[in-house]
């Protein structure tokens, strides 16, 4: 089976841990996967030594995390030659609205636009209130903004809106990608 890098980059943990499954799922499928944040990626990590990348990171105020975003950017050459997937984390996909599904579109079109990517595979993915981390002012107005979207406004407690068995199947997915490439390739 093959080597598969997962990067990620997350702010409160919650992509950190959809990278971390997506790792599990592969591992289970007799892959070798290795899990990085994209935040501070090994010196040595070389990504054409890999037979597939998925790299997940979190929007924050309508923006990918940036240290993603340039992983990408300075990846893309070997990005491009093997199974590549995005998996995009944000609040907006737990949000059940054509408007929400156009805005989680549009934000993974910017980081491909910006980056010149086109990965094998998209995926999006709903994220987490981790309020119990924010500061004061931070989960005074990301409680607002949850308020207008329908989402928790109960500031004593975290509330996850990731679909644990949506990752399972992606990640199964993606392994099977990786397969046939390795096969083919071979």
């Amino acid at each position: 089976m093959g080597r598969v890098l997962v990067a990620y980059g997350s702010t409160e943990g919650q992509t950190a841990a959809i990278a971390d499954r997506i790792g599990d799922v592969l591992a289970d499928a007799g892959h070798d996967p290795l899990v990085i944040s994209t935040k501070h990626p090994p010196p040595e990590i070389d990504i054409a030594r890999y037979d597939g990348v998925v790299v997940a990171a979190s929007v924050h105020m309508g923006d990918h995390q940036p240290d993603a975003v340039s992983f990408v950017r300075e990846n893309l050459d070997a990005l491009e030659r093997i199974p590549s997937a995005f998996v995009s984390v944000s609040l907006t996909a737990a949000t059940d609205s054509e408007d929400a599904d156009r805005t989680t579109n549009e934000y993974v079109q910017d980081v491909l636009q910006e980056t010149g990517w086109s990965p094998t595979r998209t995926h999006i993915v709903a994220g987490a209130l981790k309020y119990r981390e924010y500061g004061l002012l931070t989960r005074f107005v990301v409680r607002r903004i949850a308020g207008k979207e329908g989402l928790a406004t109960d500031t004593s407690r975290d509330h996850e809106y990731t679909d644990w068995d949506d990752i399972e199947a992606f990640a199964g997915e993606f392994a099977t990608l990786v397969d046939d490439h390795s096969s083919n390739a071979s």
